[in-house]
């Protein structure tokens, strides 16, 4: 017997990645965003929503290249 995988399961799998990588990215962009906020920037809150958004950015690239490689 073949174990067939379905094309909608592997898009699924994918898109899963996608947004847990997403979170974790930009989780740990605030994180490091509120670090340097709290060390150098007198706790403003543009630092974190930077480093929030470089973490979502790079998912977003990372998301595209993985989603624009399926066949």
């Amino acid at each position: 017997m073949s174990s067939n995988v379905f094309i909608e399961d592997q898009m699924g799998r994918r898109l899963d990645r996608c947004v847990s990588d997403a979170l974790i990215k930009g989780c740990g962009g605030l994180v490091i965003g509120s670090a340097v906020s709290l060390l150098f920037f007198k706790r403003g809150a543009w630092p974190a929503l930077i480093g929030a958004g470089f973490g979502i950015g790079v998912a977003y690239r990372t998301c595209e290249n993985n989603l624009n490689s399926f066949k």
